[in-house]
């Protein structure tokens, strides 16, 4: 019966610890090995011995080596950036069985806060929605206002998209932000509009009186975040690229406010039936 390990070579690495002060190639080449039979054997006759040139640092991440390749932003965003790299790498460059490329640094942080922060935003609109229910019990003005919120969210993406920025951290919470303004603006609308039908005013009249209380207040709320955001906005002032995002979603949230306010929600109180 034939030994069922030598059906099958096998080629394994063996790592040897010598002092490199006290041992030569000569001298490994003459060492001897043990075998199974308890017989030694020269190692020469088993291997070629060759030396190389050894590296002064080996990384290694979850036990496994790794070579980090950096490299520094000038004049542009890390998205951008990113998906030329990777673009790149496809196209050019094979990689053998067993490598892989990870992307790292400021871009899986950038990419985890992303994942955390869209959890946030559908949680900030399920909490909205959740608010409506309470304070009306009414699942089709909910529905309503969230449908508002989400055209806010557009215009703020809009205004990204207009000036060039990239969305990013800054710009995701100025999202968050617009999504609580048209929530908060819509439920004082509805309030009044609630309040007026109580007192006996028809649809119509109710619908008017709501939106004309409304609007003095809604308006200086948007022409004065405008204002102050404006500067920021532009870039003016130390540190104001690092919020310039920020701004811009929150500026072009509030500019597509007062036309949902004005139209939008009034024709859609207009058509819901209660």
């Amino acid at each position: 019966m034939s030994d069922p390990f030598l059906k099958k070579k096998q080629i394994v690495d063996i790592r040897m610890m010598e002092n490199p002060n006290s041992v030569s190639i000569n001298k490994l080449k003459h060492d001897f090995i043990f075998l199974n039979d308890g017989k030694l054997k020269p190692i020469d006759e088993f291997l070629d011995l060759v030396v190389n040139e050894g590296v002064a640092e080996i990384d290694r991440d979850n036990l496994k080596q790794m070579i980090a390749v950096t490299a520094r932003l000038n004049n542009r965003d890390l998205g951008s950036t990113l998906a030329d790299i990777q673009k790149n790498i496809s196209a050019k460059i094979s990689l053998p069985q067993g490598y892989q490329i990870v992307y790292g640094g400021s871009y899986a942080d950038q990419q985890q806060a992303f994942k955390e922060l869209i959890t946030i935003l559908l949680l900030a609109v399920l909490l909205v929605f959740t608010v409506i229910l309470f304070l009306f019990r009414k699942v089709r003005i909910g529905f309503a206002i969230i449908f508002l919120a989400v055209l806010g969210i557009s215009g703020s993406v809009l205004a990204l998209f207009l000036t060039g920025t990239p969305l990013n951290v800054g710009s995701y919470i100025g999202l968050i932000m617009i999504v609580g303004i048209i929530g908060e603006n819509s439920i004082f609308t509805y309030l009044q509009f609630s309040d007026a039908k109580q007192n006996g005013m028809k649809k119509d009249d109710a619908i008017v009186y709501s939106v004309s209380r409304r609007l003095r207040p809604n308006l200086m709320t948007a022409l004065g975040a405008i204002t102050a955001l404006f500067p920021l906005a532009l870039g003016i002032g130390t540190g104001a690229q690092m919020h310039q995002p920020l701004a811009i979603a929150i500026i072009g949230g509030f500019i597509i406010v007062i036309p949902l306010l004005i139209i939008v929600l009034p024709t859609i109180l207009m058509k819901i039936k209660e």
